[in-house]
């Protein structure tokens, strides 16, 4: 049901919006949190930092099928790994993926429990896109994925880029795929666990976007599984992480979550400050703050480049949602609670 003006305003009012665009005064922890790895050679010891206790990071993924030797040691139960099917190999029937997790699970005695599938599908390979046609996406799909739901695997849904055409390749690639299971035998529609979402932008047009989607896959939970404020002020980026986790942390259908910031300012490709690290490899406040931990007071320019607080000024345009306003928070957190 679309909510009325007065159901809006009667939120508004209650205090469930202001409660959550209120930046928590503490650090906070939450089960939710994952960790989107990206490595780094130059700095290994930097790999550690996640893992280094205290923090509240119960999960990671590193866009690839297999565990990352930084972690290989830690149990699953404590650090669970999520394999990724990045893209599509050149020949649509190649089941390399499928073959890996099976060995994962079955000589290697990981318990694989969710798996991810496909990275902005629908934005180029020069942004970090997979570039794929829905079509060849889903007899990729039917071949390595749909047999890990058979398994017992969760799998989710292609993390499509926050422009509007992701839910339209979505919609194509569904259509595809279900197609091509009901050509096969019993079964009519591809299924799936979860949604997952990637957002570059501000905290009311992510709002705005999970709406969006929660409205176009009712009943199902989301992973929010890259995110950020790109290119902005600190004091922005900063507040932008507080709103949004605690937005996060509250809503029973967002099931995890990944901060896209784990790496050193000074290689941030959303700019330095909404990476976690310092240019010198020291936990920024965001950094900390998502670890579960006290603020550091450490800026993202400490160790390296003195000028790196001031917006770097660049496009994310294919990335970054349009609708802004509180309005569009409250629409889209109607739709998310049920009214």
């Amino acid at each position: 049901m679309v909510p009325s003006i007065a159901s809006l305003g009667a939120l508004l009012f209650a205090g469930v919006l202001p409660l959550v665009l209120a930046a928590s005064t503490g650090p906070t922890t939450s089960p939710k949190r994952g960790l989107c790895f990206v490595p780094d050679s130059k700095y290994p010891n930097d790999n550690q930092i996640w893992t280094r206790q205290p923090s509240s990071l119960t999960w990671y993924y590193n866009y690839m099928a297999e565990p990352s030797p930084a972690y290989a040691k830690i149990p699953q139960s404590e650090f669970e790994f999520v394999p990724m099917l990045w893209g599509a190999p050149e020949n649509p029937t190649d089941t390399t993926f499928l073959k890996q997790i099976k060995r994962l699970v079955q000589e290697r005695k990981i318990n694989i429990t969710n798996v991810l599938s496909f990275n902005e599908p629908d934005g180029p390979r020069e942004y970090g896109g997979s570039n794929l046609d829905p079509e060849v996406a889903a007899r990729v799909w039917v071949n390595n994925i749909a047999p890990l739901r058979d398994m017992g695997i969760r799998v989710g849904l292609p993390s499509c880029t926050g422009a509007p055409a992701g839910l339209t390749w979505l919609e194509d690639f569904l259509k595809s795929c279900s197609k091509i299971i009901s050509d096969g035998g019993a079964k009519k529609n591809c299924t799936y666990d979860f949604i997952t979402i990637h957002w570059y932008g501000s905290f009311e047009a992510l709002a705005s976007h999970m709406g969006r989607y929660s409205a176009a896959f009712p009943n199902k939970t989301m992973w929010i599984t890259e995110y950020n404020l790109a290119h902005e002020e600190l004091a922005s980026t900063q507040a932008f992480y507080k709103t949004s986790a605690e937005y996060f942390d509250r809503l029973d259908n967002v099931e995890r979550y990944s901060l896209f910031g784990a790496f050193r300012s000074d290689v941030s490709n959303v700019g330095p400050n909404g990476a976690m690290l310092s240019a010198g490899g020291e936990l920024t406040d965001i950094g900390a703050w998502y670890l579960g931990r006290e603020g550091t007071g450490t800026l993202p320019s400490a160790g390296g480049n003195k000028n790196n607080n001031k917006n770097d000024g660049k496009n994310d345009s294919l990335r970054l949602g349009s609708p802004k306003g509180v309005l569009a928070a409250l629409f889209a957190t109607a739709v998310l609670i049920g009214l």
